[in-house]
């Protein structure tokens, strides 16, 4: 541990531990990958500036996001297929976030259930929603979240089609993994995983599994998973599922002002700039260079958060300088947990809040609420 000093350090050594094509699923965008690329890339164009002789001590990271008190204004992303990362894996990261302080969000297509989460943690963790076509099953979901006590509602928005991502594709992406030889010799060299996911009875979307219609086993779930993204979601949905939820409500998939504005129209409570870590739209804009424009338009009216690339403390501190009020980490957190497990999410968390806070110092502030355009160089 005392050699992971970075994400990349993490990332580096979950490509050695997990499987080939659950890493390449966490580890692409889609075609061409540019804007997965420009994702991580585009930050390292702003620039802060440097202050010194300012009184540095007493440094804090508290905040809020949507009225919820957080360690550091970061929270773990909603994230498919994160138990394939490691045995348990979205149980193991809502328990590490949990007692570090900062959100976990499970996704709909996570292999631990809402159930699962709910009976490893003690404090309400988020839930993403995907809209589907089967309505009764989407209220059911909501109802889930709800029993479960979770906190907020997150509603993806930017998934009515399904973007391809070219190394699932060649990968033959599947969970649990078909046994064809490729699969079978790319397991043979990852005893650690493979023993962890044989203890488990957690192997495939045990969200949907045994609660959707004609869904009963694995073999019913691809055809059914891939009929089920609705292209015809539309801005009226988002008022039928708010009145549902009854709670915090936070739109993901924000890349464009228009859509902002129509989003700080609904009365949710956030929404984050976000463009699926490059797993959509490739060619879209960077999500880190759609900020700035989106959180001068609606930033008085709605909260604003920010979700893809940030790989480091800095880059979280640069998107909260933009306008955001929260962020979110999606792969940081898969790396550290296909490395280390929870201890791996965990080493994910301090690694970003040590450079918060050491760049917080060096630009001069104590508390990262006070991070603003100030602080950076233009």
């Amino acid at each position: 541990m005392s050699d992971i000093l970075t994400i990349a350090d993490l990332k580096d050594l979950a490509r050695r531990r997990v499987p080939k094509m659950f890493f390449d699923y966490a580890d692409s965008g889609a075609w061409t990958e540019s804007t997965y690329r420009a994702n991580e890339e585009d930050f390292q164009k702003i620039k802060f500036r440097q202050r010194v002789l300012v009184d540095m001590s007493n440094r804090s990271l508290e905040s809020t996001m949507v009225g919820q008190k957080v360690s550091m204004p970061v929270a773990l992303a909603p994230t498919g297929l994160t138990g394939m990362q490691h045995a348990d894996g979205e149980m193991l990261a809502a328990q590490a976030a949990e007692e570090f302080g900062v959100p976990f969000t499970l996704s709909t297509m996570s292999i631990c259930s809402i159930e699962d989460v709910a009976s490893v943690t003690t404090k309400p963790f988020w839930f993403q929603l995907y809209v589907l076509r089967d309505k009764d099953f989407v209220l059911d979901l909501i109802d889930r979240a709800k029993a479960a006590k979770c906190s907020a509602l997150v509603l993806t928005l930017d998934l009515q089609i399904l973007g391809q991502r070219h190394k699932d594709v060649r990968n033959g992406l599947s969970a649990p993994p078909k046994m064809t030889l490729a699969n079978i010799i790319d397991l043979a060299s990852k005893p650690r995983w493979c023993l962890g996911i044989a203890g488990t009875k957690r192997r495939t979307f045990r969200n949907i599994v045994g609660h959707a219609k004609g869904v009963g086993d694995v073999s019913s779930l691809s055809s059914w998973t891939n009929e089920q993204f609705d292209p015809q979601l539309s801005w009226k949905d988002v008022a039928w599922i708010k009145e549902r939820w009854g709670g915090k409500l936070i739109l993901k998939g924000i890349l464009d002002k228009e859509d902002a504005m129509m989003a700080a129209k609904t009365g949710a409570d956030a929404i984050v700039v976000s463009n699926h870590g490059g797993r959509q739209l490739d060619g879209a804009s960077s999500s880190i260079m759609a900020l700035e424009e989106i959180a001068d338009a609606v930033g008085d009216k709605i909260e604003v958060h920010m979700d893809g690339g940030i790989r480091s403390g800095q880059d979280v501190l640069k998107a909260l300088c933009l306008g955001a009020k929260g962020t979110y980490i999606g792969r940081p957190f898969l790396y550290g947990l296909g490395a280390l497990g929870k201890e791996g999410v965990t080493k994910a968390l301090e690694i970003i809040r040590k450079e918060m806070d050491i760049t917080l110092a060096l630009c001069g502030k104590r508390l990262v609420t006070d991070m603003g355009k100030d602080q950076l160089r233009r």
